[in-house]
């Protein structure tokens, strides 16, 4: 049996929608991008929303809105995507990494205040693998700081943090769709925002820094090409409407998980800690500490069962270990659970037998790991 790593779940229709905006003609600057936004405004009860061509460029998007300059520093994980800390270093700014909880994979809320310097301008928390990390603790260090904050609630499109929804929680956040996400387009990502202010310059800059009056050709500041097209718009509208369906739909392959491997030796399976509502992105247990995760994934790999290193470091990324001097032992509780994590095929079109599978298949690669750590 093949069992790949996830599957975007897409039907009639959002070929539909697609279908029907090759008809039109209009494949830019259309109604589709302003509907997919309205969705978003009408599920989050959120001002505003700026649909963009990645979640990466609504970061950085956040970043420049949010008034954060070359020299500040950020505090974030270093245990997410790549992209929530190359975010800040398009501008200047400096990730200052904390370490992460050993339980939820989030930032740890307990480090934060002691992680302040004169510095400090931000806080960037990562709702990693779509557990909200706990933003009462993010925003009492914010405010008596007085920091601003970034939620990259990329992975997170549905979870809640104490009955709030992701995305509301700080001065802006930002939504992504790859393909193995909640919702997909394909590429593409949304910024969401109460602020008048940030969602107008976003707004702006997404278009090359299109004048506000939208006047032709008129370019008030520094911009980008950071638009979503019209195609990508209408595939995210119909998914928005179909939101609780496919969060369903991911809720029921992360049950059967939960029941069928809880009884296998040498797994850790991922720990909801309320009151977090977790939005299930990826599902991603850990190996029992001594084994070889990167074994394990090629030998499941040969089984059939596609499956993922989720998150390498990234301070211990080449380009930040050349830039900022970063050794191993550096984030020590990250580093640890980096090299137990791995991601287990996931999505919401999975079948039972699949997940059957996937743990007879987990089953038997622990059962040879432990044999070559006796050996």
């Amino acid at each position: 049996m093949q069992v790949p790593q996830s599957r975007p779940n897409l039907g009639p229709l959002e070929a539909a929608a697609v279908q029907e905006v090759m008809a039109s003609g209009i494949l830019s600057l259309g109604p589709r991008v302003k509907l997919f936004e309205q969705a978003f405004r009408d599920r989050l009860g959120i001002a505003h929303a700026c649909a963009v061509s990645s979640g990466t460029a609504g970061l950085h998007l956040c970043v420049r809105a949010l008034g954060l300059k070359e020299g500040d520093e950020v505090l974030t994980s270093p245990f997410s995507f790549v992209a929530s800390a190359n975010c800040l270093e398009f501008e200047g700014v400096i990730p200052r990494f904390v370490d992460i909880d050993p339980v939820t994979a989030n930032i740890d809320v307990n480090r934060l205040a002691s992680a302040v310097t004169p510095r400090t301008r931000g806080i960037l928390p990562v709702h990693v693998f779509g557990q909200t990390v706990d933003m009462d603790a993010v925003g009492a260090v914010a405010r008596e700081s007085g920091l601003v904050v970034i939620e990259d609630a990329c992975e997170a499109l549905g979870a809640a943090w104490n009955g709030r929804p992701a995305g509301t929680l700080g001065d802006a956040a930002v939504f992504a769709f790859y393909p193995n996400k909640q919702i997909t387009t394909g590429e593409g990502g949304m910024v969401v925002t109460a602020s008048d202010e940030a969602f107008s310059l976003m707004d702006s800059m997404r278009n090359q820094g299109r004048a506000d009056d939208g006047g032709w050709l008129r370019h008030e500041r520094l911009g980008y090409n950071y638009r979503l097209d019209e195609l990508s718009a209408a595939v995210g509208e119909v998914q928005m409407r179909r939101l609780d369906e496919l969060l369903a739909a991911r809720a029921r392959v992360a049950a059967l998980y939960e029941r069928h491997l809880a009884s296998l030796d040498g797994l850790e399976l991922p720990r909801r800690v309320p009151p977090a509502e977790v939005s299930w992105f990826v599902y991603v247990p850990r190996l029992e500490a001594g084994l070889d995760r990167d074994v394990a994934i090629r030998l499941l790999g040969e089984r059939g069962v596609q499956c993922r290193p989720y998150f390498p470091p990234i301070h211990l990324q080449p380009y930040f270990v050349r830039k900022y001097g970063y050794r191993e032992g550096d984030f020590p509780v990250t580093e640890a659970l980096a090299k137990r994590t791995i991601s287990i095929p996931f999505h919401g079109l999975m079948s039972e037998a699949e997940v059957l599978y996937v743990r007879d298949c987990l089953r038997e690669v622990i059962g040879l790991l432990r044999g070559r750590t006796a050996a």
